[in-house]
């Protein structure tokens, strides 16, 4: 049985509210360092082999989409959006305050279903969370999809772009955040806009990650 009882009083506890370094307009509840919240989190559920605590993080590849959403915000504004990978729902939060009609968020995490919740009440937007393995499923019914940093592995990183690949063939629109990490399908991307991004330095190997907002081409 998991020894974490309260998720709500564990992220309070291990995280302090922030705004968003690349759009401070946004506040998050964000942790110092990730070893030792991952360390934290593995003792305190007593299981190993976690995956990192993303929804404890702003990701390079998040705050560009979401600096590109606030700026552009005639991109989701009365419309469907759905925030793929959401983490602690950044994207999410963005496109709400861009006006978007609707916007769900997806996340495998089970912190991230309530990180996020959390982050839509210090933003006072309203964001609905969808539950499961998204990949496994048909594609959502959205005008615009964005998803921010998952091409750091292979294995995911082409089920990821298998499942996009139903996503546009749905009808929607794909827009994708990302520093250039390894597994990125640059040859069916157009960028549509890059930042110089501030990050955790526990995070990546700079403090500076140049960050682009692609869309995603079939």
């Amino acid at each position: 049985m998991s020894a974490i009882t309260d998720p709500v009083r564990f992220i309070r506890e291990n995280t302090r509210v922030h705004p968003v370094p690349h759009a401070p307009e946004l506040r998050l509840h964000l942790a110092d360092e990730a070893v030792a919240l991952w360390q934290k989190t593995e003792d305190d559920l007593g299981e190993l082999g976690l995956p990192p605590p993303f929804w404890a993080f702003a990701w390079a590849g998040g705050q560009a989409l979401a600096r590109f959403v606030l700026d552009t915000p005639e991109l989701v504004a009365g419309r469907q959006v759905f925030d793929f990978a959401t983490g602690s729902g950044l994207v999410a939060i963005a496109a709400a305050r861009a006006g978007a009609a609707s916007i769900t968020a997806c996340d495998i995490d089970r912190f991230a279903r309530v990180a996020t919740a959390l982050n839509a009440e210090l933003n006072d937007v309203r964001i609905e969370f969808a539950e499961g393995d998204r990949l496994k499923e048909p594609p959502p019914q959205a005008d615009v999809l964005f998803c921010g940093d998952v091409f750091y592995e292979k294995p995911m990183a082409d089920q990821v772009l298998a499942w996009l690949d139903r996503v546009l063939a749905a009808g929607s629109e794909v827009y994708i955040g990302d520093p250039g990490r390894t597994y990125l399908p640059t040859d069916r991307l157009r960028a549509v806009a890059t930042y110089e991004v501030p990050v955790n330095r526990s995070l990546e190997d700079l403090s500076i990650k140049r960050s682009s907002v692609y869309r995603l081409l079939a």
